[in-house]
């Protein structure tokens, strides 16, 4: 259920740049919370939207080669077997619809791949018929339909505050209500929460459980912020279970699945009987063994699991066509369903972008109307499009993540890149800017600043993550503007301002907007469901992480300067130190010891945790009551300062202590600004 994450957590990974021990943490830590992110996530981390090509590389007009079983059979055979094998993944599922029918449905490398099976193994090719995948996020598609089919019966009201269906308080933060259309659009307001978001193999999803239990804050208005939301689309989920009165994966079933000729698919978790033998196993890569069957914790965000060919009618039943005795959902609902869920009234100039349908990204490109979705389990990555005005649409599914961080994202965007550009070019000249050299001189160094992306955590300790997701925006020589890196990419992309507060990106097709309050840029929108929003001053990179690191190696130094101390004094028949100040000494010692023992907690927790291992709360406890120490120790480390100077105990030992006392300061500062110690430790 990545994001789609990926879109979906939005993290990424980005290159060290250095070889330090604190460096490469920093780079574990990005990277385990990229795949933790695309997990369930929407497709942008993983699998970023809105068909976003690589940087240099823009689709420039040019003649379609027709759209044909034929050709396409072709390309793709052309373009999947050698991409799967040069990426590390196991096999992939996809499919393509045109003009009201099934076109192709094709599978590339293995469904199964023997090599945990023993020597009797088998290795299973991949069946687009038989072989389910698990499609994660693209679940939240699915879960937006069942949604509208109560709006267009009237059983719901798309802008009526959904506090009155649900039988919990929902977390609220601000006086405007939340409504149906606030969480299709990914703005209700609510942070990223990673606890129970996967499970292994075994565990029991409880979709009530999930929504109360430790929910995620607030922290945007509702409707101003895009911020893509799991939570968001579970409450959807839920919403659907209450009106109807029907279990989720009941009402998805028959009113959804059943109705799209999707026979072959269920939100149910673990898998029915029928359906179980047919499941595609999930690799890390494809040369690691089998992956546990995932439990996704908030089904109606990304716990579908499908064929191709059930994905293909998928597909058609929301171009419009007749897939079964009923329609999903009558053509003017279909067409709400695809029209931008909100206007400039709430999202100001952020609305000049791609904006969230109600269910869909708009992934356009070429000038084309492209909606999509994409969505990512630790194991499976997927992404589907729909063009609603060439009536096709293509699907694509990998059962591994592959051998390099961002291997799933690239495979899916060469297909879906590569399918759009193939058949639907641009037909003509790409729309000059309307924005005078001047005018965007003064936009651009308003603009210039370091950013992070509004799908996070901000209550809770792991807002550290948020270190490791930033992206710099600086002007160039020429006022267009560097992205580094680019919104869900690792490479950095330029833009260049086309329309007053619209950012294109040069050599692509990717665009930003800017939504200006009091002179400052108060948010940068892209991709539908996400935002970059100011790093406040105290929290840049540019500053934490160096006190940190400094802290840390302080702190190192002077645990190793006790036994060394201890030994030289030793060795050269000196006495012990007087007892004078012994107390303030040995409560500092026990400060250093704890900060240090803190902070190792803190970096093994939110390793686990973004690796979706869960940490009892019990762990998190011990480890603030140590990052505490740490912080309390800053006064006997004054007093020891203090005497230290009054004795005149010579100038190495006084700096010494000024350095330790400041290593401990800056931890507790540390401490207290990224919220570890917050009185929660929910995640």
């Amino acid at each position: 259920m990545h994001d789609d994450a990926p879109r979906g957590v939005a993290f990424r990974s980005r290159p060290p740049r250095s070889g330090s021990r604190t460096v490469r943490l920093g780079a574990v830590l990005a990277t385990v919370a990229l795949v933790a992110a695309s997990t369930v996530g929407c497709g942008a981390g993983s699998s970023p939207a809105v068909g976003a090509p690589p940087v240099g590389t823009p689709a420039a007009p040019g003649d379609p080669a027709t759209l044909t079983e034929q050709d396409v059979v072709a390309w793709l055979d052309g373009l999947l077997p050698a991409a799967l094998d040069q990426a590390g993944i196991a096999g992939a599922t996809v499919s393509v619809v045109h003009d009201g029918r099934i076109l192709t449905a094709r599978g590339y490398g293995h469904a199964d791949t023997g090599v945990d099976g023993g020597a009797d193994a088998s290795v299973v090719p991949v069946d687009p018929e038989r072989h389910l995948f698990r499609v994660g996020s693209v679940s939240k598609v699915a879960t937006a339909t069942a949604a509208l089919q109560l709006v267009q019966s009237g059983a719901v009201d798309l802008d009526a505050d959904v506090q009155q269906h649900l039988d919990f308080t929902l977390p609220r933060r601000y006086d405007e209500p939340v409504t149906l259309r606030h969480l299709l659009t990914h703005t209700a307001g609510f942070e990223e929460r990673v606890g129970g978001l996967i499970g292994g193999e075994g565990t029991r999803a409880d979709l009530r459980k999930a929504l109360v239990t430790e929910p995620p804050e607030q922290v945007f208005e509702p409707g101003t912020v895009p911020a893509y939301s799991n939570y968001g689309y579970a409450l959807v989920g839920y919403l659907v279970e209450r009106v109807s009165g029907l279990p989720f994966d009941e009402y998805l079933d028959q009113n959804v699945l059943t109705r799209a000729g999707m026979t072959s698919s269920t939100f149910a978790q673990p898998l029915p009987g029928d359906l179980r033998d047919r499941m595609s196993q999930g690799y890390a890569d494809s040369s690691g063994p089998a992956q546990p069957f995932e439990i996704v914790g908030v089904a109606p965000a990304g716990s579908l699991t499908a064929s191709a060919t059930d994905m293909a009618r998928f597909m058609l039943a929301h171009l419009g066509e007749r897939v079964g005795e009923t329609p999903l959902l009558d053509r003017p609902t279909l067409d709400l369903m695809q029209r931008p869920g909100l206007d400039a009234s709430t999202l100001g100039a952020l609305a000049e972008g791609p904006r969230m349908t109600l269910g869909f990204f708009d992934e356009s490109r070429n000038g084309r109307r492209i909606l999509g979705h994409g969505g990512d389990t630790r194991f499976f990555h997927s992404h589907l499009q729909v063009f609603p005005d060439e009536r096709a649409g293509v699907f694509v599914s990998l059962n591994s993540s592959g051998t390099a961080p961002m291997a799933s994202h690239d495979l899916r965007q060469a297909v879906l890149n590569g399918f759009a550009d193939r058949y639907f070019p641009r037909t003509g000249a790409v729309p000059a800017g309307t924005v005078d050299a001047q005018t965007s001189a003064e936009h651009a160094a308003l603009a210039a600043g370091t950013y992070e992306s509004s799908r996070g955590m901000r209550s809770t300790f792991l807002t550290t993550v948020g270190l490791f997701d930033r992206t710099r925006v600086s002007v160039r020589y020429d006022n267009r503007l560097l992205f580094e890196p680019a919104p869900h990419s690792a490479s950095p992309a330029v833009f260049e301002e086309v329309a007053p507060w619209v950012w294109r990106e040069v050599g692509g097709q990717r665009v930003v907007t800017m939504r200006v309050v009091d002179g400052a840029v108060e948010a940068i929108g892209f991709e539908s469901a996400f935002a970059l929003l100011p790093v406040a001053p105290q929290r840049s990179t540019g500053l934490a992480l160096p006190v940190l690191v400094a802290s840390t190696v302080v702190l190192l130094l002077a645990v190793l300067s006790w036994p060394v101390g201890a030994v030289v004094r030793r060795l050269r028949g000196r006495a012990p130190r007087d007892r004078a100040g012994r107390t303030a000494r040995v409560l500092s010692r026990v400060a250093v010891a704890g900060a240090l023992l803190a902070l190792v907690g803190w970096a093994v927790a939110v390793v686990s945790i973004m690796g979706f291992q869960d940490v009892p709360a019990a762990t998190l406890r011990v480890v603030q009551a140590l990052q505490l120490l740490g912080v309390l120790g800053v006064l006997p480390a004054v007093v020891r300062l203090v005497d230290d100077v009054r004795r005149r105990v010579g100038w190495p030992r006084i700096v010494g202590s000024t350095l330790v006392l400041l290593a401990l300061a800056g931890t507790g500062w540390f401490a207290v600004e990224f919220m570890l110690l917050a009185p929660s430790v929910s995640y």
